[in-house]
């Protein structure tokens, strides 16, 4: 890269088809993160409702702990098939396959009408969404100019806050609707669900006119001639320097997998437990908290990720100037300080400021993915490598969530009063906090990638 062209704003130069290109990856992603933001912020109402009649706060609050380890399970299993599935047949159109998935299957949620059924359709909206991330970043990788690629990618995922946002927006929207009384509390997280799969599906339609990137389909004719085999875990693995990166990309990436979902994304709870509490206190009529509540609770997810916005630009920025690692070993210390903070700090609405520090910190170790991944594997392994660290961390957190929902239940069982169930919840989740350190130990082990050529 010339000196003038690394004085050069990423988006210089790019040509309409280029921006097609990264538009269509970015809505992909964009409104994938909606459909996971529409899960957590609607889950617990959907299982209040779905489960029999008398279960417990606690009980459904532990299902909803399950819930999201079996979307986390279907993710990980869908990053793993299409990952592969991208590298061997092409990215653009296993795209499109897996943004249908995570569209229809988000919409089929609302017709859930138990348990099963709404678990199983977690599970194949996850298969979608697993398969997004990978496909996405390496068909940003492969068929923007180099000189926009750090830029680009990290953009990509700072949009993704854009998706998060949105389904923040949503949900106070309909919130207000339940507080005025105009929908039923019982059905708002059907709403939900339904406006989410909407723009996703229609994305589909657009994302048919994207081409292969041309670096991609010659890599794959000559491949074809010479047997080089495209999207092989045998090559992944069987090959040290890809197996080494794959490795400890895995840690590097189960570290913020678990930071972020196994712990940030629960501030949910956190949330509505305490303003309940606070509402209540205030003598706030019992019939107007629910809708109260949950418009809170979204007001604190777009928080969360206005912060996890500019968080995840600031990492771009550092990782081009300092380098990637340095950059992400700054990342995960502040990740642990600020969870640990907002944790143990939160006591109401007053203190809805601090999910964005939170955000910031956590989420903005997602762009360094995104940006560092597909610079660690050759374009045969891009999307299939890229996929693997990135989603085989949620098999992990997965089982994270799993046995934090059962900690918690217990706690919980044992707590005197609101404040000590509370208060046992914020303890857990301090505790698993520590595991940000782990990133540091995986970083190590990897190269530093900042102004290498992406290996062929």
């Amino acid at each position: 890269m010339s000196n003038s062209d690394s004085n050069k704003m990423w988006w210089h130069g790019l040509t309409g088809y280029h921006w097609f290109v990264f538009s269509m990856a970015s809505l992909a992603w964009l409104f994938d993160c909606l459909d996971q933001q529409i899960f957590l912020i609607a889950r617990n109402d959907a299982l209040s409702n779905l489960l029999p009649k008398g279960t417990t706060p606690e009980v459904i609050k532990e299902y909803g702990f399950t819930a999201t380890s079996i979307f986390l399970i279907g993710w990980a299993t869908g990053g793993m098939i299409f990952g592969s599935v991208g590298d061997r047949i092409g990215r653009a159109k296993t795209l499109t396959l897996t943004v249908f998935l995570y569209s229809v299957f988000t919409g089929l949620s609302a017709f859930s009408t138990g348990w099963i059924d709404f678990a199983v359709y977690r599970f194949l909206t996850g298969l979608g969404v697993g398969g997004v991330f990978g496909l996405a970043v390496a068909l940003v990788a492969d068929g923007l100019p180099s000189r926009a690629r750090t830029g680009a990618l990290g953009t990509l995922q700072a949009l993704s806050a854009i998706g998060n946002i949105t389904a923040g927006l949503i949900g106070i929207v309909l919130g207000y609707m339940v507080s005025t009384k105009q929908i039923d509390a019982s059905s708002s997280w059907k709403y939900m669900f339904l406006v989410g799969a909407v723009p996703a599906f229609l994305c589909v339609f657009l994302q048919m006119k994207l081409k292969e990137p041309d670096a991609w389909v010659t890599a794959r004719r000559e491949g074809r001639l010479t047997g080089v085999k495209f999207g092989s875990y045998g090559s992944l693995f069987g090959e040290p320097e890809w197996r080494r990166s794959a490795l400890f990309g895995m840690l590097l990436c189960i570290v913020g997998v678990i930071g972020v979902w196994g712990i940030g994304f629960m501030s949910p709870e956190l949330v509505k437990d305490v303003i309940s509490r606070n509402l209540r206190d205030q003598g706030i009529d019992e019939a107007a908290i629910p809708g109260m509540t949950k418009s809170w609770v979204s007001f604190n997810m777009i928080c969360q990720n206005i912060g996890s916005f500019f968080g995840m630009l600031s990492f771009t920025y550092l990782a081009q100037v300092i380098g990637r690692k340095k950059t992400f070993a700054i990342g995960f210390v502040a990740a642990m300080l600020a969870t640990i903070g907002y944790f143990q700090y939160f006591n109401g609405v007053n203190d809805i400021w601090m999910s964005s520090v939170m955000g910031f910190c956590q989420l903005a170790l997602f762009a360094g993915f995104a940006i560092y991944l597909p610079e660690l594997f050759p374009l045969r392994l891009r999307s299939t490598g890229t996929s693997f660290c990135y989603n085989v961390g949620r098999f992990v957190a997965a089982a994270g969530i799993f046995g934090l929902g059962k900690f918690q239940t217990f706690l919980a069982q044992r707590a005197n009063g609101v404040t000590e169930k509370i208060d046992s919840f914020r303890d857990t989740c301090s505790y698993m906090s520590v595991i940000f350190l782990l990133g540091l130990v995986a970083i190590y082990f990897l190269p530093e990638t900042k102004g290498r050529e992406m290996p062929k």
